[in-house]
């Protein structure tokens, strides 16, 4: 019920960029539905333009373009998003200990942590993924460990600031531990920045992981991907054929839309009212 009242109370732009959401979101969970043919089947000529057949005419193997979109929501949303949740929950962690643990273990931690950041993020992940390999788990665990620099940043900072407040004192003096600490006093009132971080960094790595994809060293094909599939028609343009168009702006569409819905939670998030 409150979710409903903070809805009806949310402005335009963020009602438009939650129904951008959903329609991804559905898409991606009803695709088998939807889907007039198989992922990686291949059912006419190559490049064909729009018609009742092939709403968005076909790809450079003559795969069904809708198909392959529908398809690629389902890969890449889902991979971005366990791919945040895993460097919210290694950042987050992190962040937590180290400012209620402070000192040294803090300090060390930070160094280590700048280190990591002074890198820039793409080379990194291309010499990790070029070692470690192009598959699915080997992509989320590198771009998870990179990403969770930023979430301990924030994570760090705001635990700091919550962590010397009179109530957490109050816990420490009744004797709670660490965990306690962390899990019952830090983690509630740091919730808001970091719901609106979230976001924010959902949409990096759904970005990323589709840079990725066109430089070879993402989602590997015959598998959807956007960023992938750009790569793959990019030579349509050539012949003025509006194919590689259809993912980049399905990249877009997703990103516009979250990012509508975070400039809300971070409105929310600081208190600002119109």
């Amino acid at each position: 019920m409150a979710f409903t009242k903070l809805l009806r109370q949310s402005p335009l732009s963020a009602r438009i960029g939650l129904v951008m959401i959903l329609i991804n979101i559905l898409a991606a969970i009803f695709v088998p539905l939807i889907a007039p043919y198989g992922e990686t089947e291949i059912v006419a000529d190559v490049w064909l333009p729009s018609s009742m057949d092939h709403l968005l005419g076909t790809d450079h193997l003559g795969r069904d373009m809708f198909t392959r979109l529908l398809y690629g929501a389902r890969n890449t949303i889902l991979i971005a998003f366990i791919t945040t949740l895993l460097s919210f929950f290694i950042g987050s962690l992190i962040g937590f200990f180290a400012a209620v643990i402070g000192g040294w273990t803090e300090l060390t931690v930070s160094r280590i942590v700048d280190i990591l950041m002074a890198f820039p993020t793409l080379i990194f992940a291309l010499m990790a993924l070029s070692v470690l390999g192009t598959s699915v788990i080997s992509l989320i665990m590198v771009i998870a460990v990179l990403d969770s620099t930023r979430v301990f940043r924030l994570s760090r900072a705001v635990a700091m600031d919550i962590n010397v407040m009179e109530f957490v004192e109050a816990a420490r003096l009744r004797g709670e531990g660490i965990l306690w600490v962390m899990r019952k006093e830090i983690l509630p009132n740091a919730m808001p920045p970091l719901v609106a971080e979230f976001g924010l960094r959902f949409c990096f790595v759904f970005l990323f992981i589709a840079s990725l994809s066109f430089l070879g060293l993402g989602i590997q094909p015959p598998t959807a991907d956007w960023g992938g599939m750009v790569r793959e028609n990019a030579g349509a343009i050539t012949f003025g054929i509006l194919t590689p168009l259809w993912p980049a702006g399905a990249i877009a569409f997703l990103t516009v839309g979250v990012n509508l819905v975070v400039d809300w939670f971070l409105k929310i998030a600081s208190g600002l009212k119109d």
